[in-house]
């Protein structure tokens, strides 16, 4: 289907440049990085811009590095070039794994990560890896830069923290100075291409503290300091887990559309918390998570 509306079309090969258009254009511009999630939106006429500016041509953009104790994961790097990432693996496992669940492997060689936070669909896969893990969403407008954690990114369903000027630069993950473990759960069907039903993220350290994240369970992905100090306070054992699985009944809030059921997504929630808190544990014993070369 072809894109039945007309906009404007600006390719900065520059982050300065790109920053200067959007100084320009504010509000009535958007930005197209992978393009998989603003392609469908354009032509669904679901706020279609004046000016589509095009950032695939900065290659700065496109790093994956590690700067004094952080993973830094550029605008442009794709789902794909993440599960090629040694870095991401050895510092991020729980990233490494939600983004080998993206979609399909074509989807995947577009999709960026930082697109997939910025569309803030309930459903992203990146967002629980990106909470347990404490992340900073590193924006830049001409105005200078703007760092925003990842707590206080995603506002609303499709709607984040980013301001109308601004550009995310990079996402950037502090390296946890002890000991630690994580797991990703999604429910999807069973083959094929599917958005996430509902998914869980959690990290846990060697000092017993453990974080969780819950997605696609709610308009926004969140965490819940209650189930975590709880968790850290009565340890990890079988009585524990089941007291944990019966406060999440009211820490998310499941809906039901044509992919499944309020009730069987809570369900599964609970599921996907025990499986993903007992993978993590049986991670934490291993010495090292063994990764790609």
């Amino acid at each position: 289907m072809a894109i039945p509306y007309e906009f404007g079309y600006e390719k900065p090969l520059t982050l300065e440049e790109a920053i200067q258009l959007l100084g320009k254009h504010g509000k009535n511009a958007r930005v197209l990085a992978g393009g998989t999630d603003l392609a469908n939106e354009v032509k669904q006429g679901f706020r279609v811009p004046e000016v589509l500016i095009d950032i695939k041509g900065i290659d700065s953009l496109r790093k994956i590095e590690i700067i004094d104790d952080r993973l830094h994961i550029g605008a442009l790097v794709t789902f794909n070039e993440i599960l090629e990432s040694k870095a991401v693996q050895d510092n991020a496992y729980i990233l490494y794994e939600a983004a080998g669940l993206v979609a399909s492997n074509g989807v995947r060689n577009r999709a960026t990560m930082v697109g997939n936070i910025c569309s803030a669909v309930a459903c992203m896969d990146s967002a629980a890896p990106l909470l347990v893990h404490d992340a900073t969403i590193h924006c830049l407008s001409v105005d200078g830069q703007r760092d925003v954690t990842v707590q206080k990114w995603f506002v609303d369903n499709r709607k984040t923290a980013i301001g109308e000027k601004e550009l995310v630069t990079h996402v950037s993950i502090p390296i946890p100075k002890l000991k630690y473990a994580g797991a990703y759960q999604k429910m999807m069907r069973y083959s094929g291409e599917d958005l996430s039903q509902a998914n869980v993220g959690v990290l846990l350290f060697s000092d017993g503290k453990c974080n969780v994240a819950f997605g696609s369970v709610g308009p926004i992905p969140k965490r819940s300091p209650k189930l975590e100090a709880f968790i850290k306070e009565k340890g990890i054992n079988s009585q524990s887990i089941a007291d944990a699985k019966e406060m999440i009944s009211k820490i998310i809030a499941p809906i039901t559309d044509v992919r499944a059921t309020k009730e069987y997504r809570m369900h599964m929630t609970k599921v996907m918390f025990e499986r993903a808190i007992n993978t993590a544990v049986e991670r934490l014993k291993k010495p090292k998570l063994i990764t790609k070369k």
